[in-house]
Formats: structure tokens, sequence, C-alpha cells
């Protein structure tokens, strides 16, 4: 195999970056793109690119025998029934998180994935961020020691759209998911307990929608360790992403990222930029290198970066988080069969 064929399915804005990602290494070729919503638009946009195919059935893509893989960027409800058809056609799968909002259609869909032999990348950008990528590699050193304690701020420059709160799924499926595998990432162990709490702080509208808009988790490892996790939907000051892992030996950090290096100190005060204003600033490389590396990984058979079990274990930790804070006390991942 000379290049990976892709098809993307979900013309959004994320399906637009993987394309353009795509697009730019020489190991790869973008077939086609579907679009429920297809048009004259997508079409020029196509065109501009050279992508010789636009439609509006997912199907006619998965089935064409000249894509070998396959990038899943539609909506959340669609996922597992596409990642089922493309892993029984053969194709190998990069999808955007979540996987479902019910972790036993994700398992289903693992199942479909495992039966056929095909690979399965799950989207957690973050961890390919520079800064926590560095962090990891540290972890993974010993410059630490033992993990003992992390300590995750993730905070959004703005809340979304009342449409989007609608069909998130919520706070903790939505947002802080990232921050569950980010989490699980540099303590190196799996989660077994989880305690949540939140409120409605920056807009009524997420009551309307029985969601939150700030929330914390701890999470307690097999190891021993814990974390805690902060998230808010709004940050007047930009977006706020920090890592911390605390340890046997000592600590470790991962600060924001700004546009410069440039700090003011005057009598007015000592002052810098802003961070990089979210995620599309912030993570530009991390999605760039996540492609990378499942091209990579499909087209020389290495190991995938992130797969499927990973985006099931944070699927798993958000929903007993939701559950942590309905039930008002600490949830076992153990347990969520019982409280299904």
């Amino acid at each position: 195999m000379g290049k990976v064929r892709v098809g993307i399915i979900g013309a959004g804005r994320i399906g637009r970056i993987h394309a353009d990602n795509l697009l730019r290494m020489g190991e790869a070729e973008v077939v086609a793109i579907s679009d429920l919503f297809a048009g004259e638009e997508l079409l020029a946009w196509a065109g501009e690119r050279g992508i010789g195919l636009v439609t509006t059935d997912s199907a006619e893509l998965i089935g064409r025998t000249d894509i070998d893989a396959v990038f899943i960027c539609s909506s959340t409800d669609t996922h597992v029934p596409l990642i089922v058809q493309a892993a029984e056609a053969g194709k190998h799968i990069f999808c955007e998180k979540p996987v479902s909002m019910d972790v036993n259609r994700t398992r289903e869909a693992l199942e479909a994935v495992s039966k056929a032999g095909v690979k399965l990348q799950i989207g957690f950008n973050r961890r390919f961020d520079h800064n926590f990528k560095r962090l990891r590699e540290l972890v993974e050193q010993g410059r630490a020691g033992v993990p003992h304690l992390i300590k995750i701020t993730s905070r959004d420059p703005n809340p979304p759209s009342a449409a989007y709160i609608q069909v998130s799924g919520g706070i903790f499926m939505d947002m802080a998911i990232h921050d569950f595998d980010m989490a699980r990432f540099m303590a190196g162990s799996e989660v077994e307990t989880v305690f949540a709490q939140g409120a409605v702080l920056v807009d009524p509208v997420f009551a309307e929608y029985g969601d939150l808009d700030t929330a914390i988790t701890t999470l307690t490892f097999a190891s021993g360790a814990m974390a805690v996790i902060d998230n808010s939907r709004r940050a007047a000051y930009g977006y706020d992403q920090r890592v911390e892992v605390f340890g046997s030996k000592g600590a470790l950090s991962a600060d924001n990222d700004y546009p410069n290096t440039v700090v003011v100190s005057d009598e007015a005060g000592v002052s810098r930029d802003k961070p990089l204003h979210f995620f599309l600033e912030r993570y530009n490389e991390a999605y760039i290198d996540e492609t990378r590396q499942f091209i990579d990984s499909v087209l020389h058979g290495k190991p995938l970066p992130v797969e499927g079990f990973d985006g099931l274990q944070a699927e798993l930790i958000a929903r007993a988080a939701k559950e942590s804070v309905k039930l008002g006390r600490p949830v076992k991942l153990a347990e969520l069969n019982a409280l299904a």
C-alpha cells in the first residue's frame, strides 16, 4: 500500500479540518466525502481540493473498493452504525469522540471492529498536544516519581449555543470526556471511582436542558492515585487548558499556550496576551499529529496511539460522573450496570 485512501463521513467543521490535514500528507489521499446535506457549496469546496466524489450517501462511500479507511466526523448518533458498516466492509476507522452516548452501543461497535480485525482510533486529540505529550513522556521517565495527584483545568472561553447544548450529551460526555481521557493518559492506571459535583453558574439555559456549566470531578485510580478536574463553560480570559502531575519525586506541569511569550511589566502591572482563543487554535498541531499517526498505523502496521477501549473507558467515567451528580455520592465504575 503506497498511500492510505480515505473517505470522510461528515463535512462539518471537524470533517473539513481532517480533510485538509490529510491532503497535506504524502502518504494519504482523500478519495471521497459524504454529508447528508451535500450541495453546491460542498461540491465547490471538494473540487478546489481535488476530492473526486461528493455524496449524500455514506453507504456509497463505505462500499467503494478504492477506499482503505474512513474518518467518521458525523453526529454522534450515527457513529455506531457507521463503525459497524465500515468494519464489516474491511475499512480502518478514525472516529470522533464519543463513540456513542450509550456504553452498550459503544461495546457493540468495538465488537464489530474486533471481529473484522480492522483498526479503530478515537479522536482524543489532546493526547497529541505538544505540551501534554511531553508531560506524559516525563511521567513515563519517572521524573515525578509515582503519580499521587493529577490536577486538570479545562475551561472554555464561551458557552455553546442552546441548539448544541440540547444534543451535546451534557458537560461530562461532551466536554469533560477529553479530561477523563487525559487523566487516564497521565496516570497510566484505570479509574475505579468517580465523584462529581456540578452547578449552573454561567447561563440558565443549561438548566433548561438538564445540563450543567460548571463541574468538579474527583477520580480514584486502581493505583491509588487521585485526580481532580475542574470544568467551566466560560472563562472570561480565554481558553484555559492546564495539567499538573504531582508524585513521589516532584511535580510536572503544562501551562496554557499563548500567541506569543511577551510579558509587559510597567507601573500599571504585569500583563501578557490571553491564551490562544479556542480548541482550533490551541490544538491545531495536535489534530495534524493524531491524523498522521493514524495513517502511519494503517500504512505500516504500527500500534494505534488511542483505541476504541480508550473511548469506552472515557464514556464509562462520564456516565459515572453524571450518576454521581444525580445520586450525590461517589460511583464505582463496577456498579454502572446495576444503575442502568
